[in-house]
C-alpha cells in the first residue's frame, strides 16, 4: 500500500468534509484559522508517531487519520477531528496533555484526555480498565463527543484487529458489544451500533460469519437483475408523480439474528431505502409504492414522527414485488442523517438530561462499571404521567422504575401503580405510550425482591442504598 498517497487522500477528504459541513457558518478569517490549526495537529500527529508501527506493520499515524476521517464523515467539528488526530499522542508519545492544551486549546485537550487510558502502576489490568471507563463517562457527561470519538477509534481497531493474538481479539470484541454498542444505541446511532456489533461478532464467531457472508454474496448476485427492475419501476412511478427520491440498497450487517434468519430469503437480509425531501412526500411515496406492489398485511410501521425504540425514524413496510417479498423503508433526507449519525447529525434533538442521568447512575453503581445496566438502557420507551408529561425509560422498565424516575422518595414509598386506569403491581412491565400513576405509603416499604423488579440503574442503586442502611440500623 502507498501510505503517503493514502494519507494525502484522507487529509484532503477531511478538509473538504469540514469545510462543507461548517464553512458556511464561519467567517473567512475564522475558517482559515481553524484550517491552520488542523494542519498543525496533522503535523504534530505525524511527527509524534514517526517510526511507530502498528501490529499489522502499517505506519501508526494511519490509524488516527482514519479515526479523524470517520469523525469528519459523521458531522463532527474541527475540535473533534483535531482530537481524533491527536488521541494517542499523550498515551504513546512524549507529547503531554499540557502541550496539547497550550497549542490547541482546552476543548481539544478535554477530548484527548477522555480518550487517553487511565494509568496507575498499582492497579491491576481489570481495575485500570474500569478506571478508564469511569474517566470516559465523567468526560462524556459534559461532552458526549468523547464517546463518539471512541466509537470511531474502536471501529478502526476492529477493522484491523487480525494482527493481534486471538485472546486479545476476543477481549476487545466482547468489550465492544458490552459497552460501546449499547452506548451508541443510546445516542441514537443505530447504524454505528450495528456496524460495531457486526465487526465484533466477526471476531467472536468467524465460521458463522463466513457462512453468512457466503450466503449474502450468493443472494446479491441472484437478486441483482430483479432488484434493478424494481428500482426502475419505482423511479418511473415516482417521476410520474413528481416526487424526487433517492433509492439506496441496504444489506443487513452480520448479527446473531441475521444469521438465524438468513434462510428466510430476501426480506430478512435486504432493505430498500427510499429517501425523499419532506415528511409529506414520504406518505405520498408510500401510497405510490403500495399502488405498484401489494403490501403484506400487518407489516406497516409508522416511525416517521415518533422514533422506534432504537431511535430510528422511517415508514417501514413489506411488499410483494413479483416473486419476491421486499422490505422497504421510506424516510426524509434529514432523518436519514439522524438515523446514521444520531446525536452528531445537524438538528438532532438529543435528550442530554436523560443521558447525563444514565451516566451518573452507572458511576454510582455497586460495580466499577455495570455493563448489564448499560445494555438494558440502550432501547427506550416513552410513558406518561397523569398530567401528560412524558418520561423516557429503558425498554422493559417496570412501574417501580417509573416511580424512582419521578423521585427517589416516591419510589421508596411506592405501593401500587395505576397503568392506563387499571390497578397493577409495581413489578408490572410498561409498554410504549402507557400512562402511569403511582400510589404510595406514608413511609418507605422497600423489599429485597424489588431488586428483581427494577432494571434502571437509578432505581436499583436507590433500593440497594436503602436496604444497606436498614441492615446497618
Amino acid at each position: 500500500m502507498n501510505f503517503e498517497r493514502t494519507e494525502q487522500r484522507m487529509t484532503n477528504e477531511i478538509m473538504e468534509l469540514l469545510v462543507t459541513h461548517f464553512g458556511g457558518e464561519l467567517s473567512e478569517e475564522a475558517l482559515d484559522a481553524r484550517i491552520d490549526l488542523l494542519h498543525q495537529a496533522l503535523q504534530l500527529g505525524r511527527t509524534s508517531h514517526a517510526g511507530q508501527l502498528r501490529k499489522s506493520g502499517d505506519p501508526y499515524f494511519i490509524h488516527p487519520l482514519r479515526v479523524a476521517h470517520l469523525a469528519a464523515r459523521h458531522w463532527m467539528d474541527f475540535a473533534s477531528v483535531k482530537a481524533a488526530i491527536l488521541h494517542d499522542v499523550v498515551e504513546d508519545t512524549p507529547v503531554s496533555l499540557a502541550e496539547v492544551k497550550k497549542r490547541f486549546g482546552s476543548e481539544v485537550a478535554r477530548l484527548v484526555n477522555g480518550l487517553t487510558k487511565a494509568s496507575d502502576a498499582n492497579l491491576s489490568r481489570e481495575a485500570l480498565k474500569a478506571k478508564t471507563y469511569r474517566k470516559q463517562l465523567l468526560v462524556a457527561i459534559e461532552d458526549v463527543r468523547v464517546l463518539c470519538l471512541k466509537f470511531w477509534d474502536r471501529m478502526d481497531n476492529l477493522q484491523t484487529i487480525s494482527a493481534l493474538r486471538p485472546e486479545k481479539q476476543s477481549l476487545i470484541a466482547t468489550e465492544t458489544r458490552e459497552v460501546y454498542v449499547p452506548l451508541a444505541r443510546h445516542l441514537g446511532m443505530g447504524v454505528v451500533a450495528s456496524e460495531l456489533d457486526a465487526l465484533s461478532l466477526k471476531v467472536l464467531y468467524p465460521r458463522r460469519y463466513r457462512r453468512y457472508a457466503s450466503t449474502l454474496k450468493a443472494l446479491r448476485q441472484e437478486m441483482e437483475t430483479p432488484l434493478r427492475r424494481v428500482r426502475s419501476a419505482l423511479f418511473s412511478a415516482f417521476e410520474h408523480e413528481k416526487i424526487p427520491v433517492s433509492l439506496r440498497d441496504r444489506w443487513r450487517p452480520f448479527s446473531i439474528a441475521g444469521a438465524q434468519s438468513m434462510r428466510r430469503g430476501l426480506s430478512s437480509l435486504y432493505t430498500l431505502e427510499i429517501q425523499v425531501d419532506r415528511t409529506r412526500d414520504a406518505y405520498l411515496a408510500l401510497g405510490v409504492l403500495h399502488s405498484l406492489y401489494a403490501p403484506i398485511p400487518g407489516k406497516l410501521r409508522d416511525h416517521l414522527s415518533t422514533a422506534s425504540q432504537f431511535g430510528y425514524q422511517a415508514l417501514k413496510t413489506t411488499v410483494q414485488a413479483g416473486g419476491q417479498r421486499l422490505r422497504v423503508e421510506i424516510t426524509t433526507r434529514k432523518l436519514a442523517r439522524f438515523n446514521e449519525s444520531g446525536v452528531l447529525a445537524p438538528g438532532f434533538e438529543f435528550r442530554k438530561s436523560n443521558f447525563q442521568a444514565l451516566m451518573r447512575s452507572l458511576l454510582e453503581g455497586e460495580q466499577a462499571f455495570d455493563t448489564d445496566d448499560l445494555r438494558l438502557a440502550s432501547a427506550s420507551i416513552q410513558v406518561f404521567t397523569p398530567h401528560g408529561d412524558s418520561r423516557t425509560l429503558p425498554e422493559g422498565s417496570s412501574a417501580l422504575d417509573f416511580a424512582f424516575d419521578i423521585h427517589e422518595e416516591l419510589g421508596l414509598c411506592a405501593s401500587r401503580a395505576r397503568i392506563n386506569g387499571q390497578t397493577r403491581l409495581l413489578k408490572s412491565r410498561l409498554m410504549d405510550g402507557d400512562q402511569v400513576e403511582i400510589e404510595r405509603h406514608d413511609v418507605p416499604s422497600v423489599l429485597p425482591k424489588w431488586l428483581e423488579w427494577a432494571i434502571t440503574p437509578r432505581a436499583r442503586n436507590a433500593i440497594r442504598r436503602y436496604l444497606r442502611n436498614r441492615v446497618k440500623e
